[in-house]
């Protein structure tokens, strides 16, 4: 495995952690509609949460919440009505970010965004 897919595996983990910490029920891990991956579903008092995990080492390359860009929310949408069809949830929903920076002493920062962009097909 590349060390980029470590990373963000181990990002994913710590969202992870984080979320079930701040009480959410993690439904899925890595959830796959056609060439989408959704990282973390969630839900929360009733509340749907989609959640995209972007993980980045420094920030040579700029925060990590600006990985999200159109293109990534209008798949992200597709994929989440999928998943919403599929499990026949009718529900509010909210899409998340959760941007992780790790550091060289191994510490990182976690940011979370929530309602980071409404559903709009």
């Amino acid at each position: 495995m590349a060390t980029h897919n470590e990373l963000g595996k181990k990002g994913e983990a710590v969202a992870c952690s984080y979320l079930e910490e701040k009480g959410y029920r993690i439904l899925e891990k890595n959830w796959r509609f056609k060439q989408t991956e959704i990282d973390l579903i969630a839900l929360r008092e009733g509340v749907l949460v989609f959640t995209e995990v972007k993980t980045r080492f420094g920030n040579m390359y700029g925060l990590p919440e600006e990985a999200v860009d159109w293109r990534k929310q209008k798949y992200l949408q597709r994929a989440s009505l999928a998943y919403m069809q599929l499990k026949n949830f009718e529900d509010e929903i909210r899409f998340d970010i959760i941007a992780i920076t790790f550091r060289e002493d191994g510490s990182y920062e976690l940011f979370h965004i929530e309602d980071a962009f409404f559903p709009g097909l």
